[in-house]
């Protein structure tokens, strides 16, 4: 599995999508882009369209979430997590891949 989702990433993303009021054929589209101050940009969306040949279909914790298989190189073994502090609050990658991240963790190398 190229991501896991930690139990409270999972608690988060479904209480989202209780807010939003989305239906069942809604799921979670994890991914990586070009782009941020390291170079790769992580992707959290909430989206409805899968391709089958180009994406990969998992659930964990009773939220359905995509990778595309593009993405899934440079998230394997990557763990959602969700953060929450004073300070700051969200949602948060660990990546054993990312040789370096930025300071804000958004974007990595």
């Amino acid at each position: 599995m190229a991501l896991t989702l930690s139990d409270v990433a999972a608690e988060e993303l479904k209480k989202a999508c209780t807010e939003a009021n989305f239906g069942p054929e809604m799921f979670v589209r994890v991914g990586v882009m070009g782009g941020g101050c390291a170079g790769f940009q992580y992707s959290l969306q909430f989206d409805d369209k899968f391709d089958d040949e180009k994406d990969s279909r998992y659930e964990q914790y009773g939220v359905n979430f995509v990778v595309d298989k593009k993405s899934a190189l440079l998230l394997d073994g990557c763990v959602l997590g969700y953060h929450k502090s004073l300070e700051r609050q969200g949602f948060t990658f660990e990546n054993p891949n990312a040789v370096k991240s930025c300071g804000c963790g958004k974007s990595f190398q």
